[in-house]
């Protein structure tokens, strides 16, 4: 599976530390074995799927794309709920 990290993703992930780097990345394998996991969304984030897990005992959310036919994960975000949706908007 080829997997792309979006710039915006990437900032988010050099600035945890090494435990929650470990919860981001059970999370991608846990997106990889079932890339339905995460739950479509409408409107203007049609296309985009955000998982939902715990990072640290806090809830975090991890949008992403996929793409079938070539078997391509894109990561888009990743952050707490408040403002996520309006920032990945953007």
């Amino acid at each position: 599976m080829n997997i792309v990290q979006k710039p915006r993703f990437q900032k988010a992930v050099k600035k945890l530390h090494k435990n929650q780097k470990t919860d981001v990345k059970k999370a991608i394998e846990a997106i990889m074995l079932d890339p339905e996991i995460g739950q479509m969304k409408k409107g203007d984030l049609e296309g985009v799927r955000v998982h939902k897990f715990k990072m640290t005992k806090q809830e975090t959310l991890l949008a992403y794309t996929y793409e079938d036919e070539i078997i391509t994960l894109t990561l888009l975000d990743l952050g707490s709920h408040e403002n996520f949706y309006r920032d990945l908007k953007r």
